[in-house]
């Protein structure tokens, strides 16, 4: 089967790497760095998320850093909206607001520009996986306190198992991914 004759699901599925024991003994990790590998599921990606979020009436994408840029970015040139950084803390140089956060096991720090978002912009915030909802949720939370509005929530993959869905839905209902395990 050639990869235009798949649908996007499947040609996700057909890259995407698993690395059993890592970061630990016991997790299976869904490496998304494959994608980046094959120019032509890439570019299906890109097409499948601007066809997706075109119509959204979006003002704005945030990425979530590192892997929320490589799609997070190019998505928001081709919408033609502007892209805002989500980092980890001490990355960013101007003014920034931050909020800190419980990780499975410890915590972190996100940051953002201050002058990122303008008050009731439509933000969508996109990172590569969707696991326990933490870090998008953060990132919802900073969003919100900048006075835009969280429009929804975009992943390559999410880990339905995890139940990341939930911590998200109070920010928005608008959570989607392309490949679920």
């Amino acid at each position: 089967m050639y990869l235009c004759d798949m649908t996007i699901q499947e040609q996700l599925k057909s890259v995407i790497r698993d690395v059993p024991d890592f970061p630990k003994p016991g997790i299976l990790f869904k490496d998304i760095s494959t994608i980046m590998l094959n120019p032509q599921v890439s570019n299906a990606v890109l097409d499948h998320l601007v066809a997706h979020y075109q119509d959204a009436g979006l003002d704005a994408i945030a990425g979530i850093e590192s892997r929320g840029f490589l799609f997070g970015y190019p998505l928001a040139m081709r919408l033609g909206i502007p892209f805002v950084l989500i980092r980890k803390e001490g990355k960013l140089p101007y003014d920034k607001i931050k909020h800190a956060y419980e990780l499975e096991y410890g915590s972190a720090v996100i940051e953002m520009h201050t002058d990122a978002v303008q008050v009731g912009q439509r933000v969508l915030i996109h990172d590569d996986l969707l696991a326990t909802g933490g870090s998008a949720a953060a990132a919802a939370t900073l969003i919100e306190k900048s006075g835009a509005v969280v429009a929804g929530f975009d992943f390559l993959v999410a880990l339905s198992f995890l139940d990341g869905e939930q911590k998200l839905a109070p920010f928005s209902e608008q959570i989607s991914s392309i490949v679920n395990y």
